[in-house]
């Protein structure tokens, strides 16, 4: 490990650095902990090349603040990253820093950021966190950067500048890392006392409490904040600072959280001031309808969407779009190699149309071919394209990416099997032979297809049946947690409120 104490110095190492080198960065004020630990470790997983940084910054500390009693342990902490694999460690001095001029130009982030939390009880911490990260960034040019969430309310104003400002790196925020009692890990834990210490464990012990409650239904900021302080009675070496749960990019205060929140809490424990944080995650459930072909999954399934306000995710069509691609270049629906080598550049789209008669709008490398992807040439074919190795491996990617988001209702034959396993509410579609058939036939009539034979459809149906529950690749099957539902004699709408009874 390399450690350099000078700007030219570091700049210099810097410049040896090639450009394909990935550089991973770690920016600390020394009196290294697990929760350092675990970022260098992250920055060492995921790069060639890491570099950490010593610096009490002086910008960040007000004058009633710890900054001469803030710890410091050198020699410990060059052992730590020494051991971690860290290939450059620079420990520059404010003189060399710069932090002691009175006219050095400061980075002042967003009043809005910092006028919430911690930035209500240290004026200019924030800007001062902001000018040095950002003057490291400049010197260190690293491709990440790794930060605690701990610091919740810096790592949001640190990517705000990053963005804002168009710098060229990546901000990686790092879970907290806790002690056995929940207490986060803080280079000023070391202030604490014994029976401190245990008295600062209700910090993390009343986030809890109020995510238990959440996680029930009440999504009331102010009443969650309610929990937390009535946790806070007699305790008297504790005085709570604030509770304030607000939007966690923007750091505005939620009157609802409808999607995700940031639960931040200060407190001092004795004269030792502590702060720690959760997040609120509103739950985004995925539904996964199964079932066989002609068992009615897509029609519920937009219809079921539109009703919840959920994207409808047609993962026919998609199968069905890569099928009219095979064909329409003429490749031979069993060269598996050519087909793979198409799907390489292939494009596939999934657009919303309000319109419940039609099905979603489709585009295949930006060729619209919702209709054509419906036809019996096609509906032939896709079985066989379905089932092959690439063919599932690129759209399973593509749905799962679109699931991500949540709030979806996906339909398909492997779903909640093998797309979405861990979907919230798995359902498996199905019907008799002849009823699909017969659903088949009409819906072919709609669309202008004339010599149509009933008999032949059924015979389709079947063939259809044992080749999806038959092939080796995620074949089709009910999901042990699915609920079956028998769609023979059920119009639309009640097969719609039987799903819409188990959510």
């Amino acid at each position: 490990m390399l450690i350099v104490t000078k700007i030219v110095n570091l700049e210099t190492e810097r410049a040896k650095i090639f450009s394909q080198i990935k550089v991973g960065f770690v920016p600390t004020m020394g009196a290294l902990h697990l929760g350092h630990e675990s970022l260098i470790k992250q920055a060492v997983t995921e790069n060639d090349y890491v570099i950490v940084s010593i610096f009490v910054n002086p910008l960040q500390f007000a004058m009633d603040e710890d900054l001469d009693k803030y710890p410091r342990q050198l020699e410990k902490d060059k052992e730590i990253c020494e051991k971690l694999g860290v290939n450059l460690l620079f420990i520059p001095s404010e003189i060399e820093m710069n932090t002691l001029s009175q006219e050095m130009t400061l980075i002042i982030p967003p009043v809005s950021m910092m006028s919430v939390l911690c930035g209500k009880y240290r004026k200019g911490h924030f800007q001062g966190v902001a000018t040095i990260v950002t003057k490291f960034f400049n010197l260190v040019k690293p491709n990440m950067a790794y930060f605690g969430q701990k610091d919740a309310q810096q790592v949001a104003i640190i990517k705000k500048i990053v963005n804002d400002l168009n710098m060229a790196v990546k901000i990686k925020s790092c879970d907290i890392i806790r002690e056995e009692s929940g207490l986060a890990l803080s280079s000023r834990n070391q202030y604490l006392t014994l029976e401190e210490k245990q008295e600062a464990t209700l910090l993390f012990k009343s986030l809890m409490l109020a995510k238990k409650s959440f996680l029930k239904g009440e999504n009331n900021p102010k009443n969650l904040i309610k929990i937390i302080e009535s946790q806070f009675k007699n305790h008297p070496i504790l005085t709570l600072q604030y509770i304030e749960i607000v939007d966690p990019e923007t750091l505005q205060t939620l009157t609802k959280i409808t999607n995700s929140a940031l639960m931040a809490i200060a407190a001092y424990c004795g004269n030792t001031r502590l702060i720690d944080n959760l997040i609120l995650t509103v739950k985004k459930p995925i539904i996964a309808i199964d079932g066989p072909a002609g068992a009615g999954k897509s029609t519920v399934s937009r219809r079921l969407a539109h009703e919840l306000g959920f994207l409808y995710l047609d993962t026919g069509a998609m199968y069905r779009a890569i099928t009219w691609l095979v064909m329409e270049n003429q490749i031979n629906i069993t060269d598996e190699k050519a087909i793979a080598k198409l799907l390489e550049l292939a494009k596939i789209e999934l657009l919303p149309n309000s319109d419940l008669k039609i099905p979603v709008t489709v585009k295949v490398n930006d060729i619209e071919v919702t209709q054509a992807i419906r036809t019996t040439a096609v509906t032939a074919n896709v079985s066989k394209i379905s089932a092959q190795k690439a063919v599932r491996e690129k759209l399973v990617k593509l749905q799962q990416e679109y699931g991500i988001q949540g709030r979806i209702v996906a339909e398909g034959r492997d779903i909640g099997t093998n797309v979405f396993p861990h979907a919230q509410l798995k359902i498996f579609l199905t019907a008799s032979p002849e009823a699909r058939a017969k659903r088949r036939l009409i819906d072919l009539e709609n669309q202008g297809e004339s010599n149509l034979n009933l008999k032949q459809l059924i015979a389709d149906i079947q063939e259809r049946d044992y080749i999806d529950s038959t092939r080796e690749i995620a074949p089709l099957k009910k999901a042990d947690n699915a609920v079956e539902i028998l769609t023979d004699n059920l119009t639309m709408e009640e097969v719609i409120n039987k799903i819409k009874s188990y959510l």
